[in-house]
């Protein structure tokens, strides 16, 4: 069976969660990744609420279309950041943000992750995509020096939050997909790497696939892909842009608004963008991904009424692309004796 293709509500969050449902049931879409914030998806109501989780699976069921992960990127940045700051309180509860002490929004944040996963196990999903936060991110141009000891003591904080909240994950069979991602405790190939030794690989945590954020590093998507054959739990589709023709602008995006034309990149509507699409998914059919494919729409400058389902039809074509025969077995193994 084609893998199912999802759209994820996140930047949807502003309509209410029936009139995405509606919108995307009327383009074509089999599912939706749903964001735990606006009101799409409440984690505390989920558990406090005997029938919401049944609510939700109403409004999904009237419009045809299925469910296989839910977000909670938000609620996740705030576990491990460093600083907390007003930003956080713009995107979080208030209830998670409370009086704002930056200790306390991340133990309540993390308390909530872990609420995720069990509300997720009532909804009847195994996966939750989102992000961890850093509380070394603000290192990353090693100016003023960083001492190794200190990159140290990030991976160890990091590990120290989240052990906890993956004991929880497995407690109810749910797995987290980590977004990779700048101003994430992974954001590349070898922070990926150190963000997998510090938890032990354990495997409650995997990963969540979207090669904008590494077209933007130049991170090769498609190795990333077979390098963490075994990691990727989730698959999203975000395309971007680079902008190298005048000297001027920088990958680092100078601190202009998004779709702003001086930048250096920006997120652009799936399919006009750098990202090698075709590759990309001959190598998610090559590692034996069978999960859904979402598509992160997000390009702000461009109507999403028109972006979202161009972008499914892009992406279906994509994915009737045939794997090639035992293509995982004889990249990888097939694990049998």
């Amino acid at each position: 069976m084609p893998r199912p293709i999802t759209l994820f509500t996140g930047q949807w969050a502003d309509l209410p969660f029936e009139e995405v449902c509606r919108l995307a049931a009327g383009w074509g879409y089999d599912g939706l990744e749903v964001a735990c914030w606006g009101d799409h998806f409440e984690v505390d109501r989920a558990l406090a609420e005997d029938d919401y989780v049944a609510g939700r699976r109403e409004i999904l069921d009237r419009h045809g279309l299925k469910v296989w992960a839910i977000s909670n990127h938000l609620l996740g940045q705030a576990i491990c950041d460093h600083p907390i700051d007003e930003r956080h309180q713009a995107i979080l509860p208030d209830r998670i943000w409370a009086d704002g002490d930056p200790e306390g929004v991340r133990r309540r944040a993390a308390a909530e992750m872990a609420d995720t996963a069990r509300a997720a196990a009532k909804l009847g999903v195994d996966t939750v995509v989102g992000f961890t936060g850093s509380s070394i991110w603000h290192t990353v141009a090693m100016f003023p020096p960083v001492p190794p000891e200190m990159i140290d003591r990030g991976y160890a904080d990091f590990a120290a939050r989240w052990n906890p909240i993956l004991d929880v994950f497995d407690e109810v069979g749910v797995r987290f997909a980590h977004e990779v991602h700048p101003s994430e405790i992974a954001y590349d190939h070898y922070s990926t790497v150190r963000t997998l030794e510090a938890i032990g690989h354990r495997p409650a945590f995997g990963l969540n696939w979207d090669p904008s954020h590494m077209i933007w590093q130049d991170i090769d998507p498609v190795n990333f892909l077979l390098d963490f054959h075994d990691r990727i739990y989730h698959v999203d589709c975000k395309d971007t842009r680079l902008r190298r023709t005048d000297g001027r602008r920088g990958r680092l995006g100078s601190h202009l608004p998004w779709a702003d034309p001086r930048r250096g990149w920006d997120f652009i509507s799936t399919g006009r963008g750098d990202v090698p699409w075709e590759d990309c998914f001959r190598a998610i059919n090559t590692i034996g991904y069978t999960g859904p494919i979402s598509i992160e729409w997000e390009d702000a400058g461009m109507d999403r009424l028109q972006g979202a389902p161009e972008a499914l039809s892009f992406v279906r074509a994509l994915n009737a692309i045939e794997p090639p025969a035992a293509a995982f077995d004889s990249a990888f193994g097939s694990g049998s004796d």
